[in-house]
């Protein structure tokens, strides 16, 4: 009996029932693929490489040509006399980060609009090889794909006291590469080591101008843009609470806010010497970089008109006084040839000035419950003929372990929106609050879920997300670290309470001075509840310890995860002592539970600092841990 592809294919189908698919291994999913019953059946052939530049996702298109038993040769020009066994063209009919791929029966083909649009092809490419590596046979396939965001970023916070190494960037952004990410931001407030300013960023481990140069090219040549960003307004505290600085600040000393009462987080619009400071500043930052872009911040400024600003702010309006500083920033950046990004929160708060704003800005809206109003905001900057993005977030921040269906509904909400009122980006942004107490491995879910949105909104928004986890984060072809990890964000959501901007886990831990009987959030837990809780965190947290992991930093992914859990499941073992009480209290525990209670958060503390260093510097982590011995105390 003659074997051919077809048979092959349909055997493998018989008896594998859970055979994969080659939509598992791709993300995002193009616009258009559509599959045949074919296969690749070509034995040798020649790569012309005048159109490839060697890069990452060619190299593995290499290793796994070798792995399926095709041989191929490597040449500048093609060769009569020899198949073709992989085409690359640039086509500028095409969009430029557009492509077309075809892999046929006889050779594979490709189309870009630009060199970009070749990448992503091979970035596709690159996922099909993984497939054919775990299958044994390539696919046939025609796609054609383009994005629907012209820009699509991840922020991530370097200022809530995690500062990654330099190898777990490279790592990140060669990950985010592979996804079409187009835009990487650090959120920095104090993070970068600015010459005359060591005061500030002494204890922080931070970025020097070499590294950031060496990161911006890492970026470029993965088609990544590495955008600045540095906080030029509000969320200044890390400045203002030094000596040399405090007079700059809006209030020094307490006043009352919409956030009650606060000081040192704002700098003062009448105080000549703030816009002297971001002066300084951006002529030192922004030499570093080759982005044309520089996100200024200027988000969430609440102590604007309370302190020094208030006269100003009375003759001219709040709203009048806070565009006036922003577009002072914004002609700074102008002398840099930079086009300035902004936090649209504030300006939103007076939409009546948004049409103020000149034309080169670019708006970003935030928001991150899963009924944010984007269809309104975005609207706003639509008909100002303003350029925005929508940026999202993953909803890991104050949540320990994750609230990925806040995240999930968040992201959609946002890209969906963002597409009907023709956003120009999308930018996924990674919060640090309170201590980033969260680590990174929780946010791959919200990270892969984002990254198909804002590439291809239909194609992407009913993905399986835990499907893409396992397989193309953790090369997990059964798929039950992604199902596992998912479920354990969604833990939070088995005590049947849910809390803004956080999860209960951590609400527990940063409120256990109050009693748990009648605090705001707390007050809703009950006993079965918790039990049914901790149980399903023992049990997910099992299901991904067994899970078959394959990548160089698996132990690190597994101890991550491990600790978050841990760490949530302390909370629900406190906030199970303190309902058992008469009161609520912590004082009221039986003294064996405090001491089992003490001695279990002060292990968790220990291995929170040896796991902190396998990713991240070791500046900012007094800070953080600070925040968990606030927690240790507590209980005293």
């Amino acid at each position: 009996m003659k074997i051919t592809s077809l048979t092959i294919i349909l055997l493998h189908l018989v008896f594998n029932l859970s055979a994969r698919q080659l939509s598992d291994f791709l993300l995002p999913v193009p616009k258009s693929i559509v599959e045949t019953s074919d296969t690749l059946s070509i034995q040798q052939g020649i790569i012309c490489t005048q159109n490839i530049t060697v890069n990452k996702p060619l190299l593995f298109f290499l290793s796994a040509l070798s792995e399926t038993n095709i041989d191929y040769q490597l040449s500048p020009i093609s060769l009569a006399g020899f198949n073709s066994l992989l085409k690359v063209d640039l086509d500028h009919a095409l969009g430029e980060q557009a492509y077309e791929l075809r892999i046929s029966q006889t050779g594979i083909s490709i189309k870009g609009g630009s060199d970009e649009g070749i990448y992503y092809a091979l970035q596709t490419l690159k996922q099909i090889s993984s497939f054919a590596k775990v299958e044994g046979y390539w696919p046939c396939v025609n796609i054609k794909d383009a994005p629907d965001f012209e820009r699509r970023g991840i922020m991530l916070d370097i200022s809530r006291d995690k500062v990654p190494t330099m190898a777990t960037l490279f790592s990140l952004i060669d990950e985010f590469s592979e996804w079409k990410i187009n835009e990487l931001q650090l959120y920095t407030e104090h993070t970068f080591a600015y010459k005359n300013h060591e005061t500030v960023w002494k204890d922080a481990s931070p970025l020097t101008a070499e590294e950031v140069q060496i990161l911006d090219k890492y970026c470029a040549e993965r088609f990544i843009d590495l955008v600045p960003n540095q906080n030029s307004f509000g969320h200044m505290k890390r400045w203002l609470i030094h000596d040399e600085y405090e007079h700059l600040a809006e209030l020094s000393k307490p006043g009352k806010t919409i956030w009650g009462m606060s000081s040192h987080r704002s700098l003062s619009p009448a105080e000549p010497g703030s816009f002297e400071l971001m002066q300084e500043l951006y002529a030192e930052l922004l030499p570093n970089f080759s982005s044309q872009y520089f996100n200024i911040g200027c988000d969430e400024t609440v102590e604007l008109g309370v302190g020094k600003s208030k006269q100003m702010c009375i003759e001219q309006g709040k709203g009048k006084v806070y565009l006036n500083y922003l577009l002072k920033l914004k002609e700074e950046v102008d002398k840099y040839g930079r086009t300035t990004q902004f936090w649209g929160d504030i300006i939103l708060n007076h939409p009546e000035l948004i049409e103020q704003l000149p034309k080169d800005m670019v708006a970003l809206i935030w928001g991150y419950n899963a009924d944010h109003p984007f269809d309104k905001q975005c609207s706003k900057f639509q008909k100002a003929g303003l350029d925005y993005y929508v940026c999202p977030g993953t909803s890991t921040w104050n949540s320990i372990i994750g609230r990925n269906k806040t995240s999930f509904a968040n992201l959609k909400n946002a890209a969906e929106n963002g597409l009907k009122y023709k956003a120009k980006g999308f930018l996924n942004t990674n919060w640090g609050d309170q201590g980033h107490w969260q680590p990174l491995s929780v946010s791959y879910p919200a990270f892969i879920y984002g990254a198909g949105l804002s590439w291809n909104v239909t194609a992407n928004k009913n993905m399986n997300i835990a499907g893409k986890v396992s397989c193309i984060v953790f090369n997990d072809y059964e798929g039950q670290s992604g199902k596992a990890l998912i479920n354990l964000g969604n833990a939070y959501l088995q005590t049947g309470v849910t809390t803004d901007n956080s999860n209960i886990f951590h609400q527990i831990l940063k409120r256990n001075r109050h009693s748990i009987k009648t605090d705001r959030w707390t007050k809703f837990l009950s006993l079965s509840k918790l039990n049914t809780t901790i149980a399903y965190l023992e049990n997910q947290s099992a299901e991904f310890n067994n899970a078959g992991i394959n990548r160089s930093d698996s132990a690190i992914i597994k101890q991550e995860v491990k600790q978050a859990v841990e760490l949530a499941l302390h909370a629900c073992h406190l906030a199970k002592a303190k309902l058992q009480t008469t009161d609520g209290y912590f004082k009221s525990i039986n003294e064996e539970q405090k001491s089992e209670l003490i001695a279990e958060l002060t292990s968790l503390i220990q291995s929170y600092q040896t796991i902190w260093i396998e990713r991240n510097r070791i500046g900012g982590l007094a800070d953080s841990t600070n925040k968990l011995e606030a927690v240790l105390k507590s209980y005293n």
